[in-house]
C-alpha cells in the first residue's frame, strides 16, 4: 500500500503544472488511508482542473476587444470649398466619407485641405476641417 502511494505521489509530482486528469483524481479518491489520500490530492498542482473541464471550456475564453481608433488624419484630395447634405469627401488615404447630418457650409477655397475624422464617445464620426470650427457628421462609405 505504501509503495503504491509513493509511486502515485511520484507520478503526480512529475506532472508539474500540467492539468490534472480524471484518472489522477480518481486514483486519489480510491485511496482508503486518509493521510495517503490527502497527500495524493496535495500532489495535484494548484489550480489544476480535470482535463474534461479544460475540454468543456475550450473556445469560450474571453478575448478583450481592441479599442477602436479615436481619430484619423488625412487631406481632402483636390479643391475644397465647403459641403452640403450628402456631400462625398475622398481622402488622400483612399477612404470616402459622406455627410449624413444634412448640414452645409461655404468656406474659402482650399486645395488638399487637412482634415481629421474624430469618433466621439458614442461612436459618431465628425469631419474636422483645419481652419474652421464647423464639423459635419459623416459616415464612411468606402
Amino acid at each position: 500500500m505504501i509503495l503504491r502511494t509513493s509511486l502515485l505521489l511520484a507520478l503526480l509530482g512529475t506532472a508539474g503544472a500540467a492539468l490534472a486528469d480524471d484518472a489522477a483524481i480518481l486514483a486519489c479518491r480510491n485511496l482508503t488511508d486518509g493521510a495517503a489520500r490527502l497527500a495524493c490530492y496535495d500532489a495535484i498542482p494548484a489550480g489544476a482542473r480535470p482535463a474534461a473541464a479544460a475540454v468543456q471550456s475550450f473556445g469560450l475564453e474571453q478575448k478583450q476587444p481592441e479599442e477602436p481608433a479615436r481619430s484619423i488624419e488625412s487631406t481632402i484630395v483636390g479643391n475644397f470649398s465647403g459641403w452640403g447634405p450628402a456631400t462625398l469627401f475622398t481622402l488622400a488615404n483612399g477612404q470616402v466619407w459622406k455627410v449624413v447630418d444634412g448640414s452645409s457650409a461655404d468656406l474659402a477655397p482650399v486645395t488638399d485641405a487637412r482634415v481629421k475624422i474624430v469618433r466621439n464617445m458614442f461612436g459618431t464620426m465628425f469631419l474636422e476641417i483645419e481652419g474652421t470650427n464647423a464639423s459635419p457628421k459623416v459616415r464612411r462609405v468606402r
